[in-house]
């Protein structure tokens, strides 16, 4: 079976909206609004992939037992790892936190991504 979605399409109804919060990441300024769907969580492996969108804001990311790659739909943010470098991640832009990632997302225009979280 294929799945297949449009994640840039999706309205905001089509989404589920939540607050930002453990054991996802951490805000540190104040409520962060996210909404998401989920279009596939493996039933034998551990693996979900869908898209999410968060309003602006600071939080703190710990990947201490799945990683995560992500494609940037729309909006911008910077990461910046512990001890590591800063990187800005716009439209277009993939990235990939591998387990053991952690530090800090900025979100400064709200953005839209879609994901692929797979366990350790």
């Amino acid at each position: 079976m294929t799945i297949f979605f449009r994640a840039a399409e999706l309205s905001n109804d089509e989404l589920t909206e939540k607050p930002l919060e453990q054991p996802t990441a951490q805000s540190l300024s104040g409520e962060i609004t996210t909404r998401s769907h989920v279009f596939f969580k493996g039933e034998e492996q551990p693996i979900t992939a869908g898209t999410w969108e968060c309003e602006p804001g600071r939080s703190r990311w710990e990947f201490m037992t799945r990683g995560e790659v992500i494609h940037v739909l729309s909006g911008r943010m910077t990461v910046e790892q512990d001890g590591g470098e800063t990187l800005e991640l716009t439209a277009g832009s993939s990235a990939v936190f591998p387990v053991g990632w952690c530090g800090f997302w900025t979100v400064h225009e709200t953005l839209r991504k879609v994901f692929v979280i797979y366990g350790a």
